[in-house]
């Protein structure tokens, strides 16, 4: 996974008056669990911008003032319900050696057959909930859909990897073909094209001059 590195200084004062005069500074009050201790911080709202507003996800180096340096993941985020703009965020302490669960972007290959044939594909999942450590986690989960025809589906076993673990049933659905107005069986396409194999003509032999 990408890492990205927010640079932020520690906090001792963590009452709403200590907070309400962080974020009239432009400042997002943080913290970070899972280690041994409990830290608190603050970093510029603008610093989170590539963290929050993005479809990926990031491991997260919090560059503290003091020197120290905690490898983290997001773990929860709130908004102003009018403004939105960042209240708080939590983060979760990550080591080598532990794994973590995230949420992972999820991305088709290729072009299904079903939907050349005119049916639309649908999607159950975007995003796939998975659990491994931060090193063998890829930045997003690729599907092959280039074989799905009208009706069929693709599993979350369809794109099971041996360095993390999915977290979601066996028979849960990441994307579906799903017929329309204007879809054409895939059966009847193979034999419309093997017809025309079959039955085109040689091409003539142009007559010899006398």
């Amino acid at each position: 996974m990408k890492s990205l590195t927010i640079n932020a200084s520690q906090r001792e004062s963590v009452g709403k008056k200590a907070t309400k005069a962080l974020r009239n500074a432009g400042q997002v009050p943080c913290v970070i669990y899972g280690g041994d201790t409990i830290v608190h911080f603050a970093a510029p709202e603008i610093a989170f911008k590539n963290l929050v507003y993005t479809p990926d996800v990031h491991t997260v180096v919090i560059a503290l003032d003091n020197g120290t340096k905690i490898n983290a993941i997001l773990q929860d985020i709130q908004f102003h319900p009018v403004t939105d703009r960042i209240l708080h965020i939590d983060f979760v302490e990550i080591f080598d050696d532990k794994p973590i669960t995230v949420e992972l972007p999820f991305r088709t290959v290729g072009i299904s057959r079903g939907v050349r044939n005119g049916g639309v594909l649908r999607f159950n999942l975007r995003r796939i909930k998975v659990k491994g450590l931060s090193s063998d986690l890829p930045d997003l989960i690729e599907g092959d859909i280039t074989k799905l025809k009208i009706g069929n589906k693709l599993y979350v076993t369809d794109v099971a990897s041996d360095k993390f673990t999915i977290l979601h049933p066996d028979n849960t659905v990441i994307c579906q073909v799903k017929t329309s107005r204007t879809a054409v069986a895939d059966d009847e396409e193979e034999e419309e094209t093997e017809g025309a194999a079959e039955g085109a003509a040689p091409a003539a032999e142009a007559p010899a001059e006398g």
